[in-house]
């Protein structure tokens, strides 16, 4: 039997995270922070935020709850892109470094925006030298992995595609010889699933 199942993850693939991240300064401060650098990786660099510490970093640490993480946009095509997946036969799995205590909030957060993602498995984001969605996915066994993050694909087994989203240049982690582990590079979901489905054989 073919492997139908495709992992994806939600910040940077499905979901907006960075744009969640401006949001979520307004709710803690009060003010939406200017954008510096729309092509930045990281969302502390994107924005005109400070550097926070004390009081005022777990004040804004508390802004990341349940609300937020039912809340965040989707990126543009990746709606569409997994409708594309899901006509085609595939099953779609999210795989997220949340903890699991917000699995519900992300799980609402896709449905609400009309993905077509039933089950949302949540790793947490800490595994000592190596991906910490390294062990769910060896488990599932998907057949292709779509993060935005190099570093967790680390430990992942060869037999899983490894599709890297090439998201926003600007500090980007994405670099290094970690790069030769990578099946396939694209720029965003659309690209990739656009790709996958013209040239995909399992």
């Amino acid at each position: 039997m073919q492997n139908r199942i495709i992992a994806l993850d939600a910040d940077g693939v499905l979901l907006d995270y960075n744009l969640g991240y401006a949001a979520a300064w307004k709710r803690a401060f009060g003010i939406y922070p200017k954008e510096v650098d729309p092509n930045a990786y990281w969302a502390q660099d994107r924005w005109d935020v400070e550097q926070l510490d004390g009081d005022r970093l777990e004040h804004f640490r508390a802004s990341f709850d349940e609300t937020f993480w039912e809340s965040l946009y989707a990126l543009p095509g990746a709606i569409q892109a997994c409708k594309d997946l899901k006509s085609a036969g595939y099953l779609l799995v999210c795989v997220t470094a949340l903890t699991g205590r917000f699995v519900a909030a992300r799980k609402r957060n896709l449905q609400q925006l009309g993905f077509p993602i039933e089950t949302v498995i949540a790793t947490g984001k800490y595994a000592e030298g190596k991906s910490p969605k390294a062990v769910a996915l060896n488990l599932l066994s998907p057949a292709v992995f779509v993060d935005d993050y190099l570093p967790y694909m680390a430990g992942v087994r060869p037999g899983i595609h490894r599709a890297l989203i090439t998201r926003d240049p600007n500090g980007s982690p994405n670099a290094g010889a970690a790069l030769q582990s990578v099946a396939s590079k694209h720029n965003n979901l659309r690209e990739f699933s656009d790709w996958w489905l013209s040239t995909a054989t399992v």
